[in-house]
Parts: C-alpha cells; sequence; structure tokens
C-alpha cells in the first residue's frame, strides 16, 4: 500500500463569509468524510489561515529571510491535509473525490519514500 497527500485548497475570503452555519456544516462534512474512510485515513488537519504564515528561504549568501505571510500569494490556499493509505492513485482519488471542500478543491500527491 502507497501513501497519499490530500491537499486541501479554498478561497479563504469565501471561508471568511460564510458564517458560524458555514463552519458548522463543513465540520459535519469532515467528520462524516474521517467516518466514511476511516479505514484508509493515517492522519489529517486543518491549518491556521495564511495571514499567521511565517515563510523562511535560504539566500545565496547562506544566511536566511523570514518574512510574515504565505510562501506564495493566491486565491487559493493549503488549509488542509489528510494523509492516506491506497492501493494505488485511483483508490486514493476516489477518497479524494469525497473529501468536503466547498470553496476550492483537493490535489492528489503520492508521498515519497526513502530507502
Amino acid at each position: 500500500m502507497a501513501q497519499y497527500l490530500i491537499l486541501i485548497y479554498e478561497d479563504e475570503a469565501a471561508w471568511a463569509t460564510a458564517g458560524p452555519e458555514g463552519y458548522e456544516q463543513a465540520m459535519k462534512e469532515h467528520t462524516a468524510f474521517g467516518h466514511a474512510n476511516g479505514a484508509a485515513l493515517r492522519g489529517g488537519n486543518a491549518l491556521q489561515p495564511t495571514g499567521t504564515a511565517t515563510t523562511v528561504r535560504r539566500e545565496p549568501t547562506g544566511s536566511f529571510s523570514v518574512t510574515d505571510g504565505p510562501f506564495v500569494e493566491t486565491k487559493e490556499a493549503l488549509g488542509g491535509y489528510y494523509l492516506v493509505e491506497a492501493a494505488d492513485l485511483d483508490e486514493a482519488l476516489a477518497v479524494a473525490k469525497q473529501v468536503p471542500a466547498p470553496f476550492g478543491g483537493v490535489e492528489v500527491r503520492p508521498v515519497q519514500v526513502f530507502d
């Protein structure tokens, strides 16, 4: 079995206007997703908004620059992830299609294993 990371990208501005009802509905949907896919799930978390991000970059001189904000400005930001175990990409995609992402979508990437 291989592991895949399902990255959830959504529009933070849409979440900001969704209100408590929208947030509560999303939590219900993620809970249902977890129950339906518990056998495949190996982990997952929501992330704080991009306004809480700090970016670290190595400079050509070897020093580091540290700046407030996300690595890149984008309409849809990484808001959370699920780590799943699946027989193949098709099985991982079947799980990914069930992830609640009302204001965006998901990206599925295989986890690289180093021997």
